[in-house]
């Protein structure tokens, strides 16, 4: 009834806040961030406490992150692509303006 996942073999390399890290091939920016052990991702705008992706579904937005030079990208809903760079969200974001 269920077949079995096939194996990913293929990996690609990404940076997270400057570290190389290999990553399975369609993981998330997110999961990148995880399997590189970061500290964190973002740091809230008040207390700068650190966070890490949450949910990984899109819901509760602690992943924001500057990925491959654009802030305020919701990690978990970016797939990782060949020298793709992520790094931490400091502060509060910033609108885009009006």
């Amino acid at each position: 009834m269920f077949a079995p996942r096939p194996e990913r073999s293929a990996t690609v390399e990404v940076f997270v806040d400057g570290a190389a890290v290999r990553v399975p091939a369609g993981a998330s920016a997110a999961a990148a961030v995880l399997l590189a052990g970061a500290p964190l991702i973002r740091e809230t705008p008040i207390s700068g406490a650190p966070r890490l992706p949450y949910c990984m579904i899109g819901v509760c937005f602690d992943c924001l992150a500057e990925i491959d030079g654009i802030a305020n990208r919701q990690a978990c809903m970016v797939p990782v692509t060949a020298g793709m760079r992520v790094a931490p969200q400091r502060g509060a974001r910033v609108a885009f303006p009006a």
